[in-house]
């Protein structure tokens, strides 16, 4: 018998196409965020874990400085534990707010989306 695993799916080798992932990182990175506090190496590594692949560092950090200078996230520098310290990343309430906003968006678009290619196609000229 088979015991189902509620774990995610791991798929850290699927190669998204890049505007895919140009397109939904910043949303990803809110939603990683929206548990708490983090680093950039845990938000590549939970992405990764979730199947969205590998994520660079020269991808993300940018991203979060952005989001850093719009008032989305707010930064704090913690003493590593036997090694460097870690800048960490934290949503502000204006980051939960758009967070907020683009799940409901990403829902609405994902749903027409799926409507949309669901539909039957229709066979010869238009």
């Amino acid at each position: 018998m088979e015991v189902p695993n509620s774990a995610p799916p791991v798929a850290a080798s699927v190669d998204w196409p890049s505007d895919w992932l140009r397109a939904t990182l910043g949303f990803l990175c809110l939603r990683a965020l929206s548990a708490g506090p983090s680093y950039g190496y845990a938000i590549i590594n939970e992405l990764e874990s979730h199947g969205f692949g590998t994520i660079k560092g020269g991808t993300l950090y940018p991203l979060l400085t952005r989001y850093e200078t719009a008032g989305l996230v707010t930064t704090e520098w913690r003493a590593g534990d036997g090694g460097p310290g870690r800048k960490y990343f934290a949503l502000t309430e204006t980051g939960r707010a758009e967070f907020t906003r683009l799940s409901a968006d990403w829902l609405r678009f994902t749903d027409a989306t799926t409507r949309y290619l669901d539909r039957p196609t229709m066979e010869g000229p238009a």
